[in-house]
């Protein structure tokens, strides 16, 4: 007990622990992810939406339209629900790309590691291409700093693991990976590229978009300027057969790492 005319603090110091316990918990709450909710207990009442049906109308939407044409009031106009319920799910745009990206790998883009680590990247490539090209609009998000999702880190976590039996440590494996996966982004972007510039234009054939664009390619190549150029214009004879260049860009790519790695 304290003395007379001495102030007893320990009530004080109580009070400041617990406000910045709960000025702790505030913050860890705020940097949770939408993962990290989904997992926790739902507390009643819950609405008839899932984060899965989030998930289909955001990725519809947006391979109709494009990922900008995804807003929360979209959303929620596709959903039959009032756009502030959907807060009770998602904080943000950002959590529904999230959400997005995660159903499309999951559903469409998985990994089954094999003892050939050439045949488990040269089929992860391709399942990759295929994915992006139904889903151009990821093409866009990979661009950003990529959310970690659960079946993304799983697909990742896969071709890691196709690594595994090779004399390569981590940093190495993890490169492999990235280099692959860096190489699909950028060849299958030049083949979205291309489809956007033939809706712009409104023409659905390359020779059309070739005819539109004569005019400027004749000048380029009258100029004298650029001979190397000239000669791909004037003797290449695969120029439309995309999966032709992907495959052998591929197969460049996996030879270079074999041949660098030794492995």
């Amino acid at each position: 007990m304290a003395e007379d005319g001495d102030k007893d603090v320990s009530g004080d110091v109580g009070k400041g622990a617990d406000k910045q316990a709960d000025k702790s918990d505030k913050e860890a709450e705020e940097h949770e992810s939408v993962w990290q909710r989904m997992e926790r207990p739902a507390r009643p009442p819950r609405a008839a939406l899932t984060h899965d049906r989030i998930a289909e109308a955001a990725v519809a939407i947006a391979d109709a339209e494009g990922i900008d044409a995804v807003s929360m009031r979209r959303l929620a106009e596709r959903l039959g629900v009032a756009t502030m319920g959907l807060y009770r799910y998602v904080r943000g745009k950002d959590e529904v790309i999230e959400l997005m990206l995660d159903a499309v790998i999951g559903r469409e883009a998985q990994v089954e590691p094999a003892a050939d680590w050439r045949a488990t990247l040269r089929e992860a490539a391709w399942g990759l291409r295929a994915v992006l090209l139904r889903h151009p609009w990821i093409v866009r998000i990979s661009t950003w700093s990529g959310p970690l999702t659960p079946h993304l880190v799983g697909r990742l976590d896969g071709l890691l693991a196709s690594l595994d039996h090779l004399d390569l440590d981590a940093d190495t494996r993890m490169v492999v990976v990235g280099t692959v996966s860096a190489y699909v982004n950028g060849a299958v972007s030049t083949d979205i590229g291309l489809v956007e510039q033939m809706r712009n234009e409104g023409v659905s054939e390359m020779n059309e978009l070739r005819h539109l664009y004569a005019s400027r390619m004749m000048w380029l190549l009258d100029s004298g300027r650029y001979p190397a150029f000239e000669r791909y214009i004037r003797e290449g004879v695969r120029k439309d057969e995309s999966e032709w260049r992907f495959e052998l860009g591929l197969e460049c790519v996996l030879d270079g790492i074999a041949a660098r790695l030794g492995i």
